[in-house]
């Protein structure tokens, strides 16, 4: 029965998620309103919330990991872009045919 419970919030958020323009709902807010949603059902339905709270800590170690590189390449993306350097590449790029570039 938790199961069917989990994966209706997971749908229901997917659709705020996909319908933000017209529910004037942030697609962040929706996600991490949703994960929660889905986190406190599981753990509410375990036989061992001991067990629940490792899994939580080893996908939240995984989700940290991922935005710590992705801050990382922002900060370079960032850097690159303040000194002109996306501008100085596509000066470079000469080409006048679209057919032999890729």
């Amino acid at each position: 029965m938790s199961t069917i419970l989990i994966i209706s919030v997971f749908i229901l958020g997917y659709i705020a998620i996909a319908f933000e323009h017209p529910l004037k709902l942030n697609k962040a807010a929706s996600a991490l309103i949703t994960g929660v949603l889905c986190w406190t059902i599981y753990i509410l339905q375990a036989k061992s919330p001991h067990i629940v709270t490792e899994e939580l800590l080893h996908h939240l170690g995984e989700i940290a990991s991922i935005l710590f590189f992705l801050l990382g390449a922002m900060t370079i993306v960032e850097l690159i872009d303040s000194h002109n350097g996306f501008e100085i590449i596509t000066q470079k790029i000469n080409t006048t045919s679209k057919k032999n570039c890729c």
